[in-house]
């Protein structure tokens, strides 16, 4: 995959939590975003699972922003968080997905999983998608291209992988 299609897609994530346009993320967008989808789905920042969100969420940004040399309490401009994101997780290949990732899936997907069946469904995913100021009309397409196993329903491997097919260029849709 190119730089600059690396660079592009970190640019949209990037975008994603930098909700207050002042050109760097910091702790408070990434609790933002995790209190978004908690609200999305109904839940409590107190709650077993809303706590679960909020912890993994922030623990992917101490971890980026520790690397980064910023500390718990500092920002990260774009620059920063391309190099830190490139170098944690994108150039780790499937170990940095899993490692800096995956705690945060893995709590997304059974916030979404409201039915309790260890899956996350269409409807399930479309709420998360909107939850992450996605465009809703392609939850649908989404879902089908990550649903690699076509039962229907999304595990938390189908999830990594999808986040990690998104920065490897194969797939066009970013849940992350």
């Amino acid at each position: 995959m190119s730089t600059s299609v690396q660079e592009q897609r970190l640019r949209r994530r990037f975008d994603m939590w930098d909700k207050n346009g002042d050109g760097t993320i910091d702790r408070s967008d990434w609790e933002g975003e995790a209190k978004r989808i908690l609200l999305a789905f109904g839940e409590t920042e107190s709650s077993p699972k809303g706590r679960a969100l909020t912890d993994a969420y922030l623990g992917m940004w101490d971890h980026l922003a520790g690397q980064a040399g910023v500390g718990h309490d500092g920002a990260l401009g774009f620059d920063q968080f391309s190099a830190v994101a490139g170098e944690q997780v994108l150039d780790r290949g499937q170990a940095g997905f899993d490692q800096v990732l995956r705690p945060t899936i893995s709590a997304i997907a059974d916030l979404c999983d409201t039915d309790g069946d260890g899956h996350v469904s269409p409807q399930e995913f479309q709420r998360w998608i909107v939850a992450i100021g996605s465009n809703e009309s392609t939850a649908g397409t989404a879902f089908k291209l990550i649903d690699t196993d076509g039962d229907g329903q999304l595990s938390v491997d189908e999830l990594i992988a999808a986040v990690h097919r998104y920065h490897s260029g194969e797939l066009e849709f970013s849940l992350l």
